[in-house]
């Protein structure tokens, strides 16, 4: 999504004249935008690239990943991606444990705050999208749909058949690496609608186990599940990115309303007040059917945050401890934005 201080690169210039440098790279809020997409793919529901929208910095996250994958490799394009990166895996490996415990113990809590988190970029996008007409209202309209479509295909627990085969793999990387890049959509859950999910899983888990026991013919025997996955991924994220890059540039303005209608859109599958139920015998739980085998497995603590949720009736603390951290996130959201906004005459100064 374009900045609010980037010059728009279809404004014409005078005859002869060079084309305006890039503005900086905004250092601190690129850092906390990646901390915050790290943060939302731990949690079920919500997507990273959400989170690049809300904090202002997803157009020149595209712009630089599609720089990248065509091997423009300059110094804003790394250090954009390194930042988002870095703070990515920096707020994962710090906060995983913590943000596990808290959507287990304290699930409203967490959802709460996250919609206020992700409700605090529209008055961004709102405002680049200004005068707002048709084109914006009707990209609002479709992405909202879009948004809709996917939280109910969720909510009805709709999945593949699991096919198998290289090609399907292939597949499952592509959609993988979409998910990553494309604002509200849950990886996992695409992965699970074309049945691929506990496959990979299943794989990744058991290489990781693999390569920690030096064990080198257990690793390899993963190789046939994980190499299409990691081709699909490069595939994914050139194709995506390029694509994305190609649209945001010459359709600005309904593709900023699409942008502002899976943002606001995007908490639908994040009402706060449910908890999880503990899975039976015959249940799926992240595309694994639970048998007598695997029962305490899938009951433990550790795969709580993954259970079916049932909604009950909230106290009124909790409604109203639920409307102040929304007000919270958004708030934070609003004030990550501006950081780094360059002032007008700023540029001259320096």
């Amino acid at each position: 999504m374009p900045d609010p201080t980037q010059s728009n690169p279809a404004t014409p210039q005078p005859d002869g004249a060079p084309p305006p440098p890039p503005p900086p790279v905004p250092v601190v809020r690129t850092l906390i935008a990646g901390a915050m997409m790290g943060l939302a793919n731990l949690v079920p529901g919500i997507s990273g690239g959400t989170m690049l929208v809300a904090c202002g910095v997803y157009r020149r996250f595209i712009d630089a990943v599609s720089d990248a994958t065509r091997l423009r490799l300059t110094r804003p394009t790394v250090l954009m991606l390194g930042l988002v990166v870095f703070g990515a895996v920096l707020s994962i490996g710090v906060l995983a444990g913590v943000i596990h415990w808290a959507l287990v113990e304290h699930r409203w809590v967490m959802y709460a705050l996250f919609i206020g988190l992700t409700w605090g970029g529209a008055p961004v996008l709102w405002k680049m999208a200004r005068p707002v007409r048709g084109d914006v209202w009707a990209g609002i309209a479709g992405g909202g749909l879009a948004m809709g479509l996917l939280v109910v295909l969720q909510e009805t627990g709709a999945g593949g058949a699991g096919m198998t085969g290289p090609v399907w793999l292939l597949i499952a990387g592509v959609a993988g690496a979409s998910a990553m890049i494309l604002p509200g959509v849950s990886g996992a859950f695409l992965l699970l609608l074309i049945g691929q999910y506990e496959p990979i899983i299943g794989a990744i888990k058991d290489a990781i186990r693999a390569l920690t026991g030096a064990d080198m013919p257990g690793v390899l025997a993963q190789i046939p599940v994980l190499l299409p996955v990691a081709i699909g991924v490069v595939v994914g994220i050139a194709g995506v990115a390029n694509a994305l890059k190609w649209v945001m540039h010459r359709y600005e303005r309904p593709t900023l309303g699409v942008l502002l209608g899976l943002l606001l859109a995007a908490p639908a599958g994040l009402y706060p007040f449910r908890a999880g139920v503990a899975p039976e015998i015959g249940d799926t739980v992240k595309g694994r059917l639970v048998t007598e085998e695997n029962l305490d497995d899938m009951r433990s603590p550790s795969n709580a945050k993954d259970w079916a949720q049932r909604a009950y009736t909230p106290s009124a603390s909790q409604v109203a401890g639920a409307a102040g951290l929304i007000a919270l996130g958004f708030g934070a959201t609003v004030a990550i934005s501006r950081l780094g906004r360059e002032r007008p005459g700023r540029d001259a100064e320096a």
